[in-house]
């Protein structure tokens, strides 16, 4: 079908002709007798020939056979109208000149019964076709999810834009929701505008919406929130259009799905990095658990600041790997230079591996990472939560001081407040650790950064619902009354960034995270997200709360007593008495390894710390 640009006006025009003709024949026939018409047959045909021929010529000359069928408009018929019109009113006047056909009163008729034939015919034949087209469009609409778009604005008419002309897009507008008195109850691209928002969920009950856009660019994340938790009861799939801050280019028409980001209900929390690039730039830098979400995000940002030395160290050889893999794309296409990149494999409780590494790069800086995370999996193996994160926190602290390491790290958790897990206290005792090390270094500051749970990362929930929604369900949450602080990614590794600017005197850092979140709205969020309706698509089953697992989780023992820095949404837990028996702890802990029961090593961890509340589960 590649020839067929070039063969369908020709198609036309040959149509066109075989009509024309036809149709002045007739038109005579009409006036005339059988005998009449016979006796005159050469003229008629000679004048039915000549007005085809000119008609065509005249359409090419007035480019109607450039005219897109699917596309005719009013103005392609007024055009056909006319350029019909004056070849027959040309044709009158000849044929009122020819003695042997009948004057000119007398053939009106048949001017008139053919022009108006010919009008008809010529107009319909292109005009049905614009009319299949519509109807087919129509019926296509049938198909397509309803959808209501939040903002009669430019943002709004790009959305709907997009919405007509994209055979590829599927969603119909059905109405437009904004909180312009001036704009409600008027039409937006034809398409009826409602309002206020404050009442976008009884306009999706009537208008049987499936999905809503949010189509304003210029919104802050605080409103993008307050919209957002109107839309929380509804049964509709939401998306939008990215915010100024988000756009990529000032031509970014994008529709994207509302990120897990949105549903922190807070304005994402923007750091200064530029004091950490300068306090990075040109040094040393070791990350160990470089392959897990914080440690990659770590070695991704710290990259960016170019330090001298960046080592990657951690057990797992795979994830591993990838990071080291985007590191070198990321040197390419970000024009990263001069930084050497060195990828380790080795564990942090493995004495002699992790000094070997520390003493043979000198690290100006450490960012710990490594550790167990997983609460139900460190409950039924705790002798290597102990291994893992007391002894090998222990081991980079110790040999952090030895070498004169500038400052040490530790990636800590809220579940180190008053812990009920096996993971939350053995991070607890790494904060006391890095607390002990703190006053017995001359030569390293050391200090840990405590937060929330991290969205999108390796263990947390957004997977686990995530590939349970691609499974059909049903989606499991604990107890639709847990709650949980989150951050992002990017946010949580610029807070221990930042902190390391801070870090002097074994500090425990937290950050300000907002509003704590239910999981529940979380799940029903994402499976919304999917385009599916939750307990209807979807179901969501409690199972109960896991072994060592808290309701509600805290982030300070007691807020009165935080300390501000100079980061606002950066805090600092006031500081405990060092543990001046912290060696012999670790000692006694080490005994673990030894242990046959489970109920034996925590009952030894809780010894050791005494904030542990044993989990009876």
């Amino acid at each position: 079908m590649n020839n067929y640009k070039y063969y369908h006006p020709i198609l036309y025009a040959a149509l066109d002709i075989f009509a024309t003709f036809v149709v002045v024949l007739l038109s005579f026939l009409s006036f005339y007798n059988y005998a009449e018409f016979g006796e005159h047959i050469v003229s008629i045909m000679v004048y039915a020939a000549s007005i085809s021929v000119v008609t065509v010529l005249l359409f090419f000359l007035f480019k109607i056979y450039r005219i897109i069928t699917e596309e005719t408009s009013v103005m392609e018929f007024v055009r056909i109208c006319l350029v019909t019109i004056i070849v027959h009113l040309a044709g009158l006047i000849a044929i009122s000149s020819i003695p042997a056909l009948p004057s000119f009163a007398d053939f009106f008729y048949t001017w008139v019964l053919s022009t108006v034939s010919l009008l008809f015919f010529l107009s319909f034949n292109r005009i049905a076709i614009r009319l299949y087209h519509l109807f087919k469009v129509n019926r296509e609409k049938s198909k397509k999810v309803r959808t209501v778009v939040i903002g009669a604005g430019s943002t709004g008419k790009v959305v709907i834009d997009e919405s007509r002309k994209n055979k590829d897009n599927h969603n119909f507008v059905v109405a437009v929701v904004d909180d312009d008195p001036n704009k409600i109850g008027g039409l937006f691209q034809n398409i009826p505008v409602k309002g206020p928002i404050s009442d976008i969920k009884k306009i999706i009950e009537f208008s049987n919406a499936e999905e809503v856009i949010i189509a304003i660019s210029k919104l802050s994340q605080e409103r993008l929130h307050e919209i957002l938790e109107l839309l929380r009861d509804t049964n509709a799939r939401v998306r939008r259009m990215p915010l100024i801050s988000e756009m990529e280019g000032p031509n970014d028409k994008r529709i994207i799905d509302v990120d897990l980001d949105d549903l922190l209900y807070r304005e994402p929390i923007k750091l200064d990095n530029h004091k950490v690039r300068n306090m990075l730039n040109g040094q040393t830098v070791l990350v160990t658990g470089a392959g897990g979400s914080i440690g990659s995000e770590l070695v991704r940002q710290i990259y960016r600041t170019q330090p001298k030395t960046l080592i990657l160290f951690d057990i797992y050889e795979n994830s591993t790997y990838d990071i080291q893999m985007q590191l070198l794309r990321m040197k390419h296409k970000e024009n990263i230079r001069g930084v050497e990149l060195i990828t380790l494999i080795g564990s942090t409780y493995n004495e002699y591996r992790i000094e070997s590494v520390i003493k043979k790069y000198k690290p100006d800086y450490i960012y710990h990472a490594a550790a167990y995370k997983h609460v139900p999996l460190m409950e039924d193996s705790p002798m290597e939560a102990i291994r893992t994160n007391v002894i090998g926190t222990y081991n980079v602290a110790k040999f952090a001081d030895k070498y004169k390491v500038k400052k040490m790290i530790l990636v800590s958790t809220d579940k180190a407040v008053r812990p009920t897990n096996v993971m939350g206290a053995t991070k607890r005792f790494a904060e006391t650790i890095i607390q002990y090390f703190d006053e017995k270094s001359k030569n390293t500051n050391y200090a840990a950064v405590r937060f929330g749970n991290v969205l999108g990362s390796n263990g947390s929930v957004i997977p686990l619902f995530k590939k349970q929604i691609e499974d059909g369900g049903p989606v499991t949450i604990t107890d639709k009354n847990i709650i949980r602080y989150f951050m992002t990614i990017p946010e949580a590794v610029s807070l221990i960034l930042q902190c390391g600017l801070f870090a002097h005197d074994g500090e425990v850092f937290i950050l300000d995270m907002g509003k704590p979140v239910k999981i529940l709205d979380l799940a029903e969020r994402l499976i919304r997200q999917a385009g599916l309706v939750p307990y209807v698509d979807i179901d969501i089953i409690e199972t109960g709360l896991r072994p060592g697992e808290k309701l509600y989780e805290e982030l300070l023992l007691d807020k009165k007593h935080q300390k501000k820095t100079a980061n606002s949404r950066i805090f600092v837990e006031e500081k405990e008495a060092t543990n001046k028996h912290l060696v012999q702890d670790v000692e006694e802990a080490s005994q673990a390894f030894n242990m046959a029961k489970t109920s034996d090593v925590k009952k030894l961890l809780a010894s050791l710390i005494n904030t542990y509340q044993i989990d009876k589960h």
